[in-house]
């Protein structure tokens, strides 16, 4: 069967440090869509019909690599595995995405939204908007958020467990986040449930990662900052972007104060080298105007 290729690849590749989340989930879609059609191994048309499905040139390119790759894994050991075309959908040169970074008032109307979620007072827009909420206060990567157990809890903050870079830290966090956290806890305690992330579903289980996405965009569609599948916009991962920019913004123009406080937002966001960071870093036109006036200052001698 083809879908137990797939779960041997996708271990495969796990038992050698990978975490092929996105690449088990498309995959795993490709395999039930074959065999649908009554393939057992890859055959090329199905491969591009499959990935056509893809509402944009980027997805569709990646949705048949990945296929692609799977299928040469596995023609070592099944000659009838077919190999699809690398460049069927064209050749996309990589542009990097310019992040949205959501403005204070954005953020608000995401999470008003999100506890308009249905059912209306359950757990469901409880937990949503506890976790948009953590990850724009907290600038944490969305697994490392929906990886949290309850014994990572702790009075000193978040301790975030071995993730990217199989590196573990504490996250401290703002008074007020640990109160909106505890407050959500405490309801979550009613809910039964044998799961120990801090997250959980309306029925007890634990989140995933592609449902998790399907809501925020679902969120900000509905209050008019993305438009429909297949057109860019903000996304979930934006939250991050924005929380390391909106942090900079706070540093004003002391040269030796940002020098500080990139090593630290580098350290609190869990990255491996503090270039990692810069990535995250925008344009806004308060850093912008931060810049400009360091500038002026530099010009005109003035010391810092």
């Amino acid at each position: 069967m083809l879908s137990e290729d797939v779960k041997r690849y996708v271990a495969r590749h796990r038992a050698l440090g990978f975490k092929y989340r996105v690449q088990n989930g498309l995959l795993r879609n490709f395999a039930a869509f074959a065999e649908a059609q009554g393939y057992d191994v890859v055959h090329t048309q199905c491969a591009l019909n499959w990935a056509a499905q893809a509402p944009s040139p980027q997805q569709r390119r990646n949705r048949l690599l990945t296929v692609r790759r799977f299928a040469w894994a596995m023609r070592a050991e099944d000659e009838r595995y077919q190999i699809p075309p690398a460049e069927a959908f064209g050749r996309t040169p990589f542009n990097r995405r310019t992040p949205h970074i959501f403005t204070t008032e954005e953020i608000i109307e995401i999470l008003k939204a999100a506890a308009q979620l249905s059912p209306i007072g359950s757990m469901r827009p409880a937990t949503y908007t506890t976790l948009f909420a953590l990850l724009a206060a907290t600038g944490l990567r969305s697994s490392e958020a929906l990886a949290l157990t309850l014994e990572d809890v702790t009075d000193d903050g978040l301790i975030i467990r071995e993730t990217k870079f199989r590196k573990s830290r504490l996250v401290p966090l703002h008074e007020t986040a640990h109160t909106q956290l505890d407050g959500y806890l405490t309801r979550r305690a009613h809910l039964p449930t044998t799961t120990p992330t801090v997250f959980v579903s309306q029925k007890g289980t634990l989140l995933s990662y592609s449902t998790v996405i399907t809501v925020f965009l679902g969120v900000v569609r509905a209050i008019g900052l993305r438009a429909g599948p297949g057109h860019p916009g903000p996304c979930l991962h934006d939250l991050r972007h924005t929380f390391a920019v909106r942090s900079l913004e706070q540093c004003g123009t002391d040269p030796n104060t940002i020098k500080r406080h990139v090593v630290a937002l580098s350290t609190y966001l869990g990255h491996a080298h503090v270039s990692d960071t810069y990535w995250y870093l925008q344009a806004t036109p308060k850093l912008m105007n931060q810049i400009a006036k360091a500038g002026e200052n530099l010009h005109q001698g003035v010391q810092p």
